[in-house]
């Protein structure tokens, strides 16, 4: 699975495209953890799901644990362009809704998300 990564000011945006299931759980948890690594403290992580297609449950425990270890260093985590219809209804019916941060658009998210 792809991920695009790319940084704004200090928010590191992780783009991945395709299904998140299966290996590509893996592929997207280490990609996390890389990023992970070479932040500071209070590291703010924003994932935009225009690509994705299809998240199955390993693939909200990953953004799960990412929210607890981001949460635990005094960071923030948020999505953006969660419209397909799998990876919404997912997030909705697991009750997580309201756990990430939710943003119309990139640049509102990276503006909410750099404040304070």
């Amino acid at each position: 699975m792809a991920v695009d990564i790319r940084q704004i000011d200090d928010v590191i945006i992780l783009k991945p495209k395709g299904k998140i299931i299966g290996k590509a759980v893996r592929d997207l948890s280490k990609a996390i953890n890389e990023e992970s690594a070479k932040t500071s403290d209070s590291p703010k992580f924003l994932f935009d799901f225009a690509d994705v297609s299809m998240m199955d449950s390993s693939g909200l425990g990953t953004l799960m644990g990412t929210h607890v270890s981001v949460a635990k260093k005094g960071g923030r985590i948020a999505v953006i362009n969660v419209s397909e219809k799998n990876v919404k209804s997912l997030i909705i019916r697991s009750r997580l809704i309201s756990t990430f941060e939710h943003f119309d658009s990139e640049d509102e998210a990276i503006a909410a998300l750099t404040v304070g």
